[in-house]
């Protein structure tokens, strides 16, 4: 599931030419920068706020993770050849101090890849406030690709490109909407008691969900307006 995102943020990090710590933002258990570390051999770390997803991705990943917001994350300026963030910008009361961090500690060619949802997306028209992508009140700010751009381009960045199809998060999102019991992480984190046999029909219905919203989250992926935005950026030159 997160080789789309690997494949991304591969290409990005091979084009900067540019060497240094690849930083994820809002890393969780530290996944993604574990198989990005295997396949590239650059130097990772990872932060989050949480500090139990720290904890989870320095004895479950073997990352490098500090708990800390990137405005105060200690790196120095230029350190970095990548920095990555996965849904975090739509958390954030104030997104541009978070990219305006991140323009200070990359290198003069170094890349940021960011993802959020899109709320210019086909999923919006169709299911309105039932959409996944608005989750309030996690999400506090709803971004279309304009927006995000602008944003960027505010703090110093221009955009080089950008994806709008993650098979992570846009069939798994679509069949959230249209069945937000079934999601198996609501699930959990709403403490729902299930016997195994209840778990496993609700976890196969909800792959089967997810497998048949393929199609259309595809298309409307193919017509820039997939779910979710991820945006490649370099630094002003």
């Amino acid at each position: 599931m997160l080789r789309d995102h690997l494949h991304f943020v591969e290409r990005a990090i091979r084009e900067s030419e540019e060497t240094g710590v690849v930083l994820d933002v809002g890393c969780g258990g530290g996944l993604f920068l574990q198989m990005l570390e295997q396949r590239l051999r650059v130097p990772v770390a990872g932060l989050d706020f949480s500090l139990e997803a720290a904890h989870v991705a320095w004895r479950r990943s073997g990352v490098p993770t500090v708990c800390a917001t990137l405005s105060r994350a200690p790196f120095g300026t230029s350190s970095c050849s990548a920095i990555t963030m996965f849904h975090v910008l739509e958390h954030l009361y104030d997104p541009a101090s978070y990219l305006e961090a991140a323009h200070s500690l990359l290198k003069p060619n170094g890349r940021l890849i960011v993802q959020v949802p899109n709320a210019a997306c086909w999923q919006f028209l169709l299911f309105g406030p039932r959409w996944n992508g608005i989750d309030v009140p996690r999400h506090l700010i709803d971004f279309r690709k304009s927006d995000l751009d602008t944003l960027l381009e505010s703090c110093g960045f221009e955009v080089l490109r950008h994806k709008h199809f993650s098979l992570r998060d846009n069939p798994a999102g679509m069949a959230s909407s249209v069945a937000p019991d079934l999601d198996p992480m609501a699930r959990r984190l709403r403490h729902i008691e299930e016997t195994p046999r209840q778990r496993l029909l609700k976890d196969l219905a909800y792959l089967a969900l997810t497998a048949a919203s393929l199609p259309f989250t595809l298309l409307e992926a193919a017509c820039r307006a997939g779910s979710t935005v991820m945006v490649e950026a370099r630094k002003k030159s």
